[in-house]
């Protein structure tokens, strides 16, 4: 996720398209816990994550466990699993995995690993592994994680005729089917600007959160359509680092239709918390390239202080998130 470059005001509504919805939040807590784990490198391209005691993991509440960093082709890593993640429209939990460069990779800040994984969750009696391929392009001071992997269900990682449970013990892992390494992306990127009636008209989306106090780590708006294109809201309540100092906001585009693949979006936008009481609003804005691909967000990780929240703009718990929205340019890369 991303920060637009931007600005705070207060403001009035008026002359807007608006939306509403009630909040649909999928709670998540990007925590870690501890476990005994044992983590070994069968290869340089390869490592496997034995946790052992696993039906005491599976008791813990929801959040990310870290495995220990290890090395392939040089380079640090580690392995992120929840075992109580959600889909949304899914109310089932899914262990999931995630891969992540380490900040200590030795690796400059213009660099880019272009790499390609195999994330898997290993059958330890059939040899029914389940895999799941993915390519990213990591760099150090920029995007770091691989991206999340809902992989299966919990409810099917703990069948025992599934294999993935031997003697207490699950195994995780990632394998590297290829990898490469370059100076950040020169291509180039197209960018048509609309003139002044634009490319679509403002529209605005009203979000309405009943219990804000109840809300814990990432949730998620419902999908609305503003522009043909998709969108949603994640608010994490106590920040995106879990401090809970700022209530951090994005806005998402949801996974576009084939026609859309190939094309992007320069947005004009506005996230705003409404005063219920006065009709003002706390509003921060920027310009923002979003590309056509799923998870494509931006906002503000700081984008308010939790207790002016709380103090200003809860009526009876609730709470109202805005974001408006102009799609003012499409782009194209070349």
């Amino acid at each position: 996720m991303g920060a637009c470059a931007s600005s705070s005001r207060g403001r009035s509504n008026q002359g807007k398209n608006l939306k509403s919805s009630k909040v649909a939040a999928v709670p998540f807590t990007p925590a870690t816990q501890t476990v005994a784990a044992a983590a070994a490198s069968e290869e340089k391209s390869s490592f496997k994550w034995r946790i052992d005691g696993f039906s005491t993991l599976l008791d813990k509440q929801e959040g990310w466990t870290n495995s220990g960093y290890f090395e392939i082709k040089g380079i640090k890593w580690y392995l992120q699993l929840n075992l109580k993640d959600r889909k949304r429209g899914d109310k089932r939990d899914y262990v999931s995995l995630m891969l992540e460069l380490s900040k200590t990779s030795d690796l400059k800040s213009e660099i880019v690993v272009e790499a390609s994984f195999k994330l898997l969750i290993y059958d330890q009696a059939y040899g029914k592994h389940r895999e799941h391929e993915f390519s990213h392009h990591f760099q150090t001071e920029g995007s770091r994680r691989s991206g999340v992997s809902c992989m299966i269900p919990v409810e099917t990682l703990k069948e025992e005729s599934s294999g993935f449970i031997v003697g207490d013990s699950c195994v995780f892992g990632v394998e590297l089917i290829s990898l490469a390494t370059a100076k950040a992306n020169h291509s180039s990127e197209m960018v048509h600007v609309q003139k002044t009636n634009g490319f679509s008209a403002r529209e605005a989306y009203t979000w309405v959160i009943d219990d804000f106090l109840a809300l814990k780590g990432r949730c998620y708006s419902p999908e609305f359509e503003i522009g043909g294109r998709k969108w949603y809201l994640i608010m994490y309540p106590s920040g995106i680092d879990d401090s809970g100092e700022f209530l951090s906001l994005y806005l998402n585009m949801a996974k576009p239709d084939a026609s859309l693949q190939r094309s992007g979006a320069l947005v004009e936008l506005s996230l705003s918390i409404k005063d219920q009481v006065t009709s003002n609003r706390y509003t921060r804005t920027g310009r923002c390239q979003f590309v056509a691909t799923e998870g494509d967000g931006w906002g503000w990780a700081k984008f308010m202080e939790v207790k002016s929240v709380k103090d200003r703009y809860l009526v009876k718990g609730s709470c109202l998130i805005e974001a408006d929205v102009a799609i003012v340019g499409s782009s194209k890369m070349e």
